[in-house]
């Protein structure tokens, strides 16, 4: 009887030896967690989980049928920039923090939403805004020091990437409703200073935290994707370039505080894709990047820029589906097709300092 028990005791001792746990995974030494932030460019299923409309999820067909075969949430046909920005650094797809209960974050927390802005009031009620995101960040911090303790979570924070991609909806919103906000050229400085003012307070609070590594997207051509195309007068497909403006104006005004921050912030330092230009390229030569439309894969309309992709939105019910994504630089009227998206991640991750800089993604996650 003794043996037998002291046998079985060995096999269950043994055998935990060799079965993974299904518990907390540490991050093995030297590996970077990714913690991203933003909007649907970045949205992996946030807003499946919060009280708001079919206008800003995307959790049915045929969204996500290229790559997972099931809508996961994703605005588009795959995976999104992070997921393959992830694969790169050989980290897991990064959960998203909804339902928080279902995850552990010691690989890091995916807390953007589609439709949110840097702003609170941009699509207020309806998204998870950019200061929201920041707190549950700091929830998730509290659970890692609970499970980790004070230095070890000290050391994964200082070590992470912090990935933003922020600010399109807080000009598109008041662009698309006239607003007297962007009436001028003073008051359109203005209130791009508040949007930048609100992700740079973002910054400072994670470098608080620890955060010293930072990535961001810069917004691209917003007044060439379909949905912005379908506005100009007269269908002839140019561009919206009220909004591409905007674009520029934050572009600029992000790679200025980014600078500051560089040099105000003791190892504060930044990778920035130059999402406007290389977006811009192909835009110009989808041939050269193996697109043969610029219009969306799925909608309604001129270029398909209704947003109608899987008949649930606004009442629009009917809409057109492309037989192969990969052919269109977009997949819904606002979003890049799971191509496109591979491509910008690419770019991010190896690209030099003109497309991507002053660090690439690869050197950012390998700094200590």
């Amino acid at each position: 009887m003794i043996r037998s028990e002291f046998l079985v005791c060995f096999l269950i001792l043994f055998s935990s030896l060799l079965i993974p746990s299904h518990g907390h995974r540490a991050l093995p030494e030297k590996q970077a967690a990714l913690f991203i932030f933003g909007d649907s460019l970045f949205d992996a299923g946030n807003n499946n989980h919060i009280n708001t409309t079919i206008n800003y999820q995307a959790n049915f067909f045929p969204y996500g049928e290229t790559f997972f075969k099931y809508a996961t949430g994703r605005h588009s046909d795959g995976r999104l920039i992070p997921d393959f920005i992830a694969e790169y650094a050989k980290l897991p797809l990064i959960p998203t923090f909804l339902p928080s209960t279902k995850h552990e974050f010691t690989f890091g927390a995916n807390f953007a939403s589609a439709g949110a802005g840097a702003l609170v009031e941009t699509h207020k009620g309806f998204v998870i805004d950019l200061k929201t995101q920041l707190s549950y960040f700091k929830i998730v911090e509290k659970e890692l020091k609970q499970k980790l303790g004070d230095e070890r979570t000290k050391t994964l924070l200082s070590r992470a990437v912090y990935l933003f991609s922020i600010g399109s909806n807080d000009y598109m919103v008041p662009l698309l409703a006239n607003s007297s906000v962007l009436h001028s050229d003073y008051s359109r400085k203005q209130y791009v200073a508040t949007v930048i003012g609100n992700l740079t307070a973002t910054i400072k609070e994670i470098y608080k935290k620890g955060g010293r590594k930072f990535g961001f997207v810069n917004l691209g051509q917003l007044g060439c994707i379909p949905a912005s195309r379908l506005l100009v007068a007269g269908g002839t497909g140019a561009c919206l370039e009220d909004a591409s403006e905007l674009a520029k104006l934050h572009n600029k005004a992000l790679s200025e505080v980014l600078q500051e921050l560089e040099s105000q912030l003791k190892g504060f330092r930044y990778a920035n894709h130059n999402f406007y230009n290389s977006g811009a390229e192909v835009f110009s030569n989808p041939s050269k990047y193996g697109f043969k439309k610029t219009t969306a894969c799925c909608g309604s309309g001129p270029f398909r820029g209704l947003p109608s992709c899987g008949g649930k939105r606004s009442g629009l019910k009917d809409y057109e589906l492309c037989d192969n994504p990969d052919e269109y630089l977009f997949f819904d009227s606002s979003h890049p097709s799971e191509k496109a998206n591979k491509q910008t991640s690419e770019l991010m991750w190896s690209g030099t300092p003109d497309v991507t800089g002053p660090y690439n993604f690869k050197t950012l996650f390998e700094l200590k």
